[in-house]
């Protein structure tokens, strides 16, 4: 994994998310409602309360707004600590608000639940902790220790003690519910976001290559004309010098003009095959997908065969990058895990293409059966899966970029352990581990499907 993908993968940026105009916007949005609250208190519901006191409170929330405004651009993103410290001071506002207003016999104390979530969404899960443990101890003080709400006539507005207990214990729950839930939410959204960009990454990155093809094919072309002039021109002069310095300095001329000739040769035919070859046969897509890895010491088994009823005709497919990286990440994984075999079987019928890959290694955990081709599976790796895989990060993202480019050109992908729930149909198959199948509706990549000019097939005999 290169070091500008470790660093998008990196899951401690997600305390950069929050936008300090964000957090103003809602402060703003708090101050007003707080006001709004008072006024109807004050002068429409006729409660006694210390207005000096609730308006130095929201006083206090509009100097750290207009602070914040003049101190920062708008644009400033805050790190974890600083947004942090910004909520906290939120939650101690609004308690002391609710302080002065009545403790949990005020209704509004549902509104402490607030800095908790947008921690929960936005900053680590160490900071959402220490946001939510100041939470509830300030929601067990106000249930003790409050200013009471009190009418005009002097009542005291309590609710039963039993009732008090109630919110206090559904605030708690809630503080720990509505966080727990909403980091887990946001945390999944954000490695799957990361995932994806990973998985663009990996496409972009084939192709680039396929590209470079193209423009090694158009240079090898451009090329070759100043090329046979030179190697012309050197040894007409080879052959009119006699002997010497400059007779031999020709035919190296001619020599290294030869060579360059045969490069770019080579270059341009490597180049065409990119550049022109949009679709080939099915078994020619899979031994290029399984190419890089058929010299990494264990042996890779090919069965290209038609279902009963198919035409034994090998279709031709798309060649395109998703299909070829896609297929390569799991023909990857399979001989990392395997102990000395790998079979890779293509399939046809007048209805799909099936490729199956099988290793004979451990298998895929059976816990983790379900979430294969999920990002992140994995924090950290264990000791004993670095000894089997040196290098692999254990997270499960090479199986979710297989899974998403497979099936961005239309592929249904799943995976198994040949033990549990599958019986291999390929043939010498021998203590099979896991398995993927790779399936694609014929339509959506048969070159004879889409409505593509299909190659003419072989030479046939004239016959008189």
């Amino acid at each position: 994994m290169s070091e500008s993908t470790s660093s998008l993968l990196n899951t401690r940026a997600r305390s950069d998310w929050v936008r300090l105009r964000t957090l103003i916007l809602l402060r703003w949005l708090a101050i007003g409602g707080q006001i709004a609250a008072l006024l109807v208190a004050r002068i429409h519901l006729n409660l006694q309360l210390d207005l000096g006191l609730c308006l130095l409170a929201i006083g206090a929330s509009v100097m750290a707004n207009l602070a914040a405004m003049a101190i920062y651009p708008e644009n400033k993103r805050l790190p974890d600590t600083e947004a942090m410290l910004t909520l906290l001071f939120d939650i101690s506002q609004l308690a002391f608000l609710l302080y002065l207003t009545g403790g949990l016999n005020n209704p509004f104390s549902l509104l402490i639940l607030a800095p908790v979530t947008i921690s929960a969404t936005a900053l680590r899960l160490r900071s959402t902790i220490l946001l939510g443990t100041t939470a509830i101890v300030l929601v067990t003080i106000l249930a003790y220790y409050h200013i009471p709400l009190k009418t005009e006539q002097g009542l005291i507005l309590r609710q039963p003690q039993l009732f008090v207990f109630g919110f206090w214990l559904a605030l708690v729950i809630g503080i720990g519910f509505e966080s727990a839930y909403a980091w887990r939410v946001s945390s999944e959204i954000h490695s799957m976001s990361q995932a994806l960009a990973a998985t663009q990454m990996a496409l972009a990155r084939e192709q680039k290559l396929t590209d470079l093809g193209g423009v090694v094919a158009a240079a090898a072309h451009e090329l070759g004309t100043p090329l046979a002039t030179i190697k012309l021109v050197s040894s007409e002069l080879a052959e009119e010098l006699e002997n010497g310095d400059m007779k031999t300095d020709a035919e190296l001329i001619r020599d290294q003009a030869n060579r360059c000739r045969d490069i770019l040769q080579s270059m341009g035919r490597a180049g065409k095959n990119d550049l022109h070859m949009r679709h080939a046969p099915l078994s020619a897509v899979m031994k290029e997908a399984a190419e890089p890895h058929a010299e990494r010491g264990k042996t890779l088994h090919f069965d290209i065969v038609p279902t009963e009823g198919a035409s034994t005709r090998q279709p031709t497919i798309r060649r395109a990058p998703e299909i070829i990286h896609g297929l390569r990440n799991l023909i990857q994984n399979a001989v990392d895990f395997a102990r000395a075999n790998v079979w890779i079987q293509a399939e046809w019928s007048k209805s799909d293409i099936r490729v199956t890959i099988i290793d004979d290694g451990p298998g895929y955990p059976p816990h983790l059966i379900g979430r294969l081709g999920d990002p992140f599976l994995r924090r950290r790796r264990p000791e004993t899966e670095a000894g089997q895989r040196p290098g692999y990060e254990g997270m499960g993202l090479g199986l979710f970029i297989a899974k998403t480019l497979l099936e961005r050109s239309g592929a249904d992908v799943t995976f198994a352990n040949a033990a549990d729930a599958y019986s291999p149909r390929i043939t010498g198959v021998i203590e099979a581990g896991a398995v993927v199948e790779v399936k694609w509706p014929r339509g959506k990549v048969s070159l004879d499907e889409i409505g593509e000019k299909a190659p003419l097939g072989q030479n046939q005999p004239l016959t008189a």
